[in-house]
């Protein structure tokens, strides 16, 4: 297995406190997704939008790693062949935890994005529709986060890593979400062996050829121990 592509999910986040889509009572349960996480509800209320990544920022640098984060930047660190790590997650734990070189496919919370110029900058802990971009000084600023209905970012390196792995694997991920949900078809196209890890079955099980359940924190310590040995 010298190139392991690894595809994490909302389900390795939860057990450090970040909710998912699916929490009830979370900060996604309190707003539609068609008013927080589409460019269209940006358009019609940017203060709302604003106020609920400041509230999933605050949140998120709250957070620390959990175990499975921790194995992860184990096996980054000591497998000898290569470990591509892409992340559906918004959050920074995977580089707390100490990996290298994470590919954030629909962007992150500590990122601002101006919708006028494309710059992008680190951003405040609280964003608002009055704060200017640093390169062209509209007042047009967004958190750079990819909404649904816009392309994720480095799919061209992803799909290029898919064509060369050994192994795919897939933590903690619903399975409904595309792109990434086809990336276990363009493994499997592309010759690699495929495992899930997660707390119950995604919506892509079936294509899988190997998957095991259980909590993000006790199963990916496990199974980075049998890769390494």
């Amino acid at each position: 297995m010298s190139k392991i592509v690894i595809l994490t999910g909302a389900g390795i986040s939860a057990e450090s406190g970040l909710g998912t889509f699916r929490d009830e009572g979370g900060l996604w349960a309190q707003h539609r997704i068609e008013d927080v996480a589409t460019p269209e509800g940006f358009a019609r209320d940017p203060d709302l939008v604003h106020e609920f990544y400041n509230a999933q920022r605050a949140q998120s640098r709250a957070a620390n790693p959990n175990a499975a984060h921790f194995a992860l930047a184990k096996l980054q660190k000591e497998h000898r062949g290569d470990i591509v790590l892409v992340t559906q997650n918004v959050d920074r734990l995977h580089e707390a935890a100490g990996d290298q070189d994470v590919c954030h496919m629909h962007g992150f919370l500590d990122g601002a994005l101006c919708s006028s110029c494309d710059t992008r900058w680190p951003a405040p802990l609280v964003m608002s529709t009055t704060q200017q971009c640093p390169s062209c000084n509209a007042q047009t600023t967004r958190p750079d986060i990819v909404w649904f209905g816009e392309m994720p970012y480095h799919m061209e390196t992803i799909y290029h890593h898919l064509s060369e792995a050994d192994l795919f694997v897939a933590i903690g991920k619903s399975g409904n979400v595309y792109p990434a949900a086809g990336f276990v078809q363009e493994a499997v196209l592309s010759g690699a062996d495929t495992l899930e890890l997660n707390f119950e079955a995604s919506a892509t099980i079936s294509q899988f050829a190997q998957a095991e359940f259980g909590k993000a924190s006790e199963f990916v310590p496990t199974w980075v121990e049998t890769i390494l040995k």
